[in-house]
């Protein structure tokens, strides 16, 4: 049986870690055909974070055993990307979703040199799946 996650993103610049205010942020997973659907859409506000997004995950008791590779897993996966003018865009793959536990994102953007666009200068970075 589906149980709901919660995935909370924000997107922020430097080590300082300014926030971004503003970023497209889109949420997707990857369907049948490995088509992605989209789940969310969202401009980031002033603090740098979107609304937080409810994601289906499978219950924690459809696993059939911890670091089985061949059987379900505990949590779903989604991608995330963002993106705002003046900043490389960031797509982050394999973030973690499972039931009942709210994932946070961090996505630092990257300052362009003048003249690039963001669709260029793109960083994409996998999360690999934790053997639970």
């Amino acid at each position: 049986m589906k149980q709901m996650g919660r995935l909370s993103v924000r997107v922020y610049t430097t080590q300082a870690e300014l926030p971004l205010e503003g970023a497209t942020v889109a949420v997707l997973q990857k369907g049948e055909g490995g088509r992605y659907r989209l789940l969310s859409l969202q401009s980031t506000d002033s603090s740098g974070r979107i609304t937080s997004v409810d994601i289906p995950a499978p219950a924690a008791e459809e696993s059939i055993a911890p670091g089985a590779a061949d059987g379900p897993k505990c949590f779903s996966v989604c991608s995330v990307w963002a993106e705002h003018p003046g900043y490389a865009m960031l797509q982050v793959d394999g973030v973690q979703i499972f039931p009942g536990v709210e994932t946070v994102q961090n996505m630092e953007l990257i300052p362009l040199v003048r003249g690039q666009s963001s669709l260029q200068q793109r960083t994409v970075r996998d999360i690999p799946a934790q053997d639970l």
